[in-house]
């Protein structure tokens, strides 16, 4: 059984790397089209897998160096969302009507 091994673990290094690239978009690969990585990694049974894996695509940096996205704040835990609430307030109570 052991003697299968590489084979299967080369087999799962290629297919891998395969769907990697197929579902990586054309503006995310580097150096080569995109079909010429799929050629390369299905001819080049060890060597292509792991160019692909070294050079093939734009990677996040180590660390969670990836632009952040702004998160979603509840409500009530938005600053400006409650600057904007006394705000209102202010002005109802300055022309007199109140929501209440």
């Amino acid at each position: 059984m052991l003697r299968y091994l590489p084979f299967l673990l080369i087999l799962a290094l290629t297919i891998y790397t395969f769907i990697d690239c197929l579902n990586t978009p054309e503006e995310e690969v580097k150096h080569l089209p995109k079909v010429v990585w799929v050629i390369i990694i299905l001819l080049f049974s060890i060597v292509g897998p792991v160019v692909w894996l070294a050079a093939g695509k734009k990677r996040a940096a180590v660390g969670g160096g990836r632009a952040r996205r702004a998160q979603w704040v509840a409500p009530d835990d938005n600053p400006e969302f409650l600057k904007s609430l006394r705000d209102e307030q202010e002005k109802n109570k300055d022309t007199g009507k109140d929501k209440d």
